[in-house]
This record gives C-alpha cells, sequence and structure tokens, in this order.
C-alpha cells in the first residue's frame, strides 16, 4: 500500500487490503529484490571508525538462502521456535530472513535480557536453536541444561570458548544445493516476541506472515509516502523489539529502502547525530526518550550535515513540548504513533496528509477500525474516556499469545481486541492517551510487566515481599520503582537497595532494574492477598504534587 489519496478522509475511504493466498517474509525482504536489482544496496553498518559495511540484496538473499538450508541439514523444520539474540547488523538481518524462508518462527531476544529472563523465554518457547554472538553464547552457558529443547548454538563471531557451539560462517558453508523457500501462507506462524503484563509471566505473542504486510500502510502513512527516493532508514531500537524490528527494519527492507544498523551500545545523542549524518539518514524510528536524550545537543544543525525527510516516534507518549523541540531540532515535525505488539501501528499522525496535533497521537491508520470502548465493548461517544480496541479481523493483528488460550480469549471482547491502554477521541477523530487500566510499566519506550521483577526480587534472599509500580520521570516517562518488605535478619540500608537494584539487572534486564527502591514494613493487598499497586502509584504522584518525599520511606499500609 502507497498512500495515492488526496486527502485523509479519501485515504480511509478508498482502502482495501490485497493479502496474497501466499506470502513468505523472508523471501519479500530478500529474494524478491535480489531478483530484479541484485546491486541494490538494503542494509548498511555504521562503524564509529568510519569503516562502514555495505550488503546488497543478491548478498543477503544468498547467505540467508545459505543458512535456511544450514538449519535445514541440521534437523530443523518448519514450526521450529529459532530465537535471534544479536545486536543489530547484518547478521542478525540474514538471520531473520532465514528463519522465515525455512517456515520457522523467529524468537528475537532482546540483549539486555538477563539469564532468568533467557532461560524463561526459551523454555517456554520450546526453542531449538540459539542464533548469537559470542557474548550470549556464553550467557547461554550457565542454562543449557534447563532448556530440553535446545539442540544448538550458532556463534556469528566464531565461538571461540565456548563450549558446543557452531559458527555462522560454518553454517552458511555447509549448505549444498539450492534452497527453495517454505510455501507459507499469510496465517502460516512467523514470529514470536514476548510481552510482559501485570498478571503472570510473559506471554509471547505470535505472528503469521501477513504481519509484515499489515505493517505497511501505518508505516508508509506516517513516512509519508515511503519509499522516496534517497530514502535511508534507521532506528537506535533494538531489532529485538517490535519496534525496532516492525516499525523500521522488516518494512523498509520489503519496500526495498536501505536499513542503517549500528552498534549496541548506551544510547549517544551525539552518536545519533553522527549516524543520521554520516549514514546520510533520511528516515527514523526514534522513541520518545531518545528524542528527550537528543535534547542535550545544542544546535545540532549548526554540528552534523544531516538531512531527514521523515521522523516517526512511539513506544510511550510523545507529548506536546517533546514535539515541538524534537520537531525544531531534526528540522522535520515528528510523526507519532501508536500501537502493541499483538497489534501495531493502527493509530498514526502524518504531516503529509495534515493528520496532526500535538499531543495527539494521531488517527486510526489506513486499514484499521480503532474505536474507543468501555468495559461491555460498546463504543462511547466521542469525547469520554474508554479503552482503545482495535476491530479484528486485521492482517496486523497477532495469532494469539503461545501456548495460552486463555490469555488470548482474554484479549478480546466481542470483535474487539483490547489493548489495555486509556484513551479519548474527540469530534475529529484524533485519539489523545490517558492512562492505563492495568499495571504496565513504559520506561523509555519499554513495556515492563511488575510481576517478573517482584519475583526477581523476591528470589534475593534478603526479600520477603516485593511490589514494583513505574514512577512518573520527566526523561524516561516512567522508571521501575520497587517497593520491598525485608527478610528477618536484614536491614535497610543504601547498600542493600544498590545490591537489590543489580540483582534484577543482571538477572534479567538491563532496562527492568529498580532505579528506586523503598524498603516498607507492608505492602497494601486485596483480601485475596494481591498487592494492590494502584495505591503505591496513587503515593507517588500525592509525593510528587505536594514535593514530599515520604513516598520513597513507606508505603500505604494494607
Amino acid at each position: 500500500m502507497r498512500p495515492t489519496s488526496p486527502t485523509y478522509e479519501a485515504l480511509i475511504r478508498d482502502f482495501t487490503w490485497d493479502i496474497p493466498h501466499r506470502f513468505n517474509i523472508g523471501v519479500a525482504i530478500s529474494d524478491a529484490w535480489a531478483a530484479r536489482e541484485p546491486d541494490r544496496i538494503c542494509l548498511q553498518h555504521f562503524s564509529p571508525d568510519g569503516d562502514h559495511q555495505t550488503l546488497t540484496y543478491g548478498a543477503f538473499a544468498a547467505r540467508s538462502s545459505s543458512l535456511a538450508a544450514g538449519l535445514l541439514a541440521r534437523g530443523m523444520r518448519p514450526g521450529d521456535r529459532i530465537a535471534i539474540l544479536l545486536p543489530q547488523g547484518f547478521e542478525a538481518a540474514v538471520a531473520h530472513a532465514a528463519i522465515y524462508k525455512l517456515g520457522g518462527i523467529a524468537l528475537p531476544l532482546a540483549l539486555l535480557f538477563g539469564v532468568e529472563a533467557l532461560e524463561y523465554r526459551l523454555r517456554d518457547a520450546g526453542a531449538r536453536v540459539v542464533i548469537s554472538d559470542r557474548s550470549g553464547a556464553r550467557r547461554l552457558q550457565a542454562i543449557k541444561a534447563q532448556l530440553p529443547d535446545l539442540r544448538l548454538v550458532v556463534c556469528t563471531d566464531g565461538g571461540a570458548g565456548v563450549d558446543d557451539t557452531v559458527p555462522f560462517e560454518t553454517l552458511l558453508a555447509s549448505a549444498a544445493g539450492k534452497f527453495v523457500p517454505a510455501d507459507t501462507g499469510p496465517d502460516d506462524p512467523a514470529l514470536m516476541i514476548y510481552t510482559s503484563g501485570t498478571t503472570g509471566p510473559p506471554k509471547g505473542a505470535l505472528h503469521g506472515h501477513r504481519v509484515l504486510l499489515g505493517h505497511l500502510p501505518g508505516f508508509q502513512f506516517h513516512h509519508a509516502g515511503l519509499p522516496q527516493a534517497g530514502d535511508r532508514m534507521w532506528t537506535p531500537a533494538d531489532w529485538a523489539w517490535a519496534g525496532g524490528l516492525l516499525n523500521a527494519l522488516l518494512p523498509s527492507l520489503m519496500l526495498g529502502v536501505p536499513v542503517v544498523s549500528s552498534p549496541a551500545q548506551k544510547f549517544d545523542p551525539h552518536m545519533a547525530f553522527r549516524i543520521l549524518s554520516e549514514m546520510k539518514v533520511r528516515n527514523a524510528f526514534i522513541p520518545p526518550t531518545a528524542l528527550r536524550l537528543m535534547k542535550a545537543v545544542e544546535n545540532p544543525k549548526a554540528q552534523y550535515a544531516f538531512d531527514l525527510r521523515t521522523v516517526g516516534a512511539a513506544g510511550e507518549a510523545l507529548g506536546r513540548e517533546t514535539f515541538e523541540q524534537a520537531s525544531k531540532a531534526l528540522a522535520v515535525e515528528i510523526a507519532e504513533f501508536y500501537g502493541q505488539t499483538e497489534c501495531n501501528i493502527v493509530i498514526s499522525s502524518s504531516a503529509a496528509y495534515g493528520v496532526r496535533k500535538a499531543g495527539s497521537m494521531g488517527k486510526a491508520a489506513p486499514g484499521h477500525v480503532v474505536e474507543i470502548i468501555d468495559d461491555e465493548g460498546r463504543i462511547l461517544p466521542r469525547g469520554q474516556v474508554g479503552q482503545v480496541a482495535v476491530q479484528r479481523p486485521d492482517p496486523v493483528m497477532f495469532l494469539g499469545y503461545w501456548g495460552n488460550a486463555a490469555a488470548t480469549e482474554a484479549k478480546f471482547t466481542g470483535e474487539w481486541m483490547t489493548t489495555g491502554d486509556q484513551a479519548v477521541m474527540d469530534e475529529e477523530g484524533y485519539i489523545t492517551f490517558f492512562g492505563r487500566d492495568d499495571d504496565v510499566i513504559t520506561s523509555s519506550g519499554f513495556r515492563i510487566g511488575p510481576s517478573e521483577v517482584e519475583d526477581c526480587l523476591v528470589g534475593h534472599p534478603a526479600v520477603s515481599m516485593a511490589a514494583v509500580i513505574g514512577k512518573p520521570d520527566p526523561v524516561r516517562t516512567e522508571i521501575v520503582k520497587a517497593y520491598v518488605v525485608l527478610s528477618d535478619g536484614y536491614a535497610a540500608s543504601q547498600a542493600l537497595a544498590t545490591t537489590l537494584s543489580e540483582w534484577v539487572k543482571t538477572r534479567l534486564s538491563m532496562h527492568e532494574y529498580p532505579r528506586e527502591v523503598a524498603f516498607v514494613d507492608a505492602l497494601p493487598l486485596t483480601t485475596s492477598g494481591k498487592i494492590i499497586r494502584r495505591l503505591l502509584r496513587d503515593a507517588e504522584i500525592l509525593a510528587a504534587s505536594t514535593g514530599e518525599e515520604g513516598a520513597a520511606r513507606s508505603a500505604p499500609g494494607t
């Protein structure tokens, strides 16, 4: 889909889906272009030392087919879950294309994950292969005994010093003969991304091959008819997340737009401007937290020769102030959009179509029906706060949660997929985020489920009980804050708070650890023993509004 109608209203009215009976993501992002323009550039890698690398569609298609053939020779079959634990780079993109061509299910995993987070996801998914680098392979050594389905670890940088790994290049070289991609349909499983909720462990959101097609209308809407001559995409977001993968990498490759990758590192605003400038980036997906951090670079246009055409932002509320400041600094209007791992880019703004209002996420993206509903699934009148919901069927919508039919059923109310996010739609159709009716924490663009962090904290001998909430933060939207009831024999101290933060950081993830820890005598509980996180959040909001620090030291009583 490439928007051609003159107005938003005409675009919505005239839009129709054209989903083919057979479709394979791997073929669409590599082979299809290689057959027409094998020398066309598909990937470029930024190197801080200036030694930037380039990959063509011809090489991309050949390497991904070789990897698929190598996996097939090792016994992997359609439907097998194959994990990717890699930074942005050629190998990660090749791995994705190969898994889809094989008919497997790609399981992208964030580099930030600690061993407990990795173990849970790999075990729950029944992953048979992990494709990683030496660092990831070493982390897997500690948990391989707990992963009975794991058959193969592939190491992209040789695997020297790591037992029982197969070098990436060796696997490619072992392929013999021409590989024939799996003949997949749009509803055949292709991709699974784990998403955390407020109750229970993380859930695997399973998508079919059609998920890529479902992303294109909204993607092209906020990127002003991409592809245009000279377009080139970059995102600082990890390709393991729906944002980096489906808001940037895969749709760009399918549309023939080169994608810039960059080394994994703590976000550096000056490095970001270097990438935009040196790699001649024209299009970008930059989460709001990164946009806020980029404000630290004064007058960037005077320091860096970048020339952006479009910038999309999502993952958390952008806010009027960040929208205005970032648009001015980047010399292009930021297009905010909205979605979830289960159903992405369903609301979007677009400067090209005049769909923009500071503070709003935009309007329903072409091809998607989005409404604000009540708890019974009834559409609410304009101006009333309710839950954002997406009508099914929808090509971008997930197939279901892996092995969790009950959670899948609970995600829907009648014909609507519910999001758990509260919003209001005005008379013009603009949708403005209002709040959440669950406890998911949004920090630096990541959605964090408190249950997993609480479970990790309770694993420390000093912790008897723990509750985790999102505390409002001007830069990250929210930070993770933990309320901890200590076990007998332990005393509260700053040293112990630091120890607990490090405990979570090393076992779960670098983005999920508590930046604040409050020691309390008791937690507010329901009669059935469930933690009432809402009371803790309310105490933080009250403390912030009054300038008091009491909430940092004590929690409401039971």
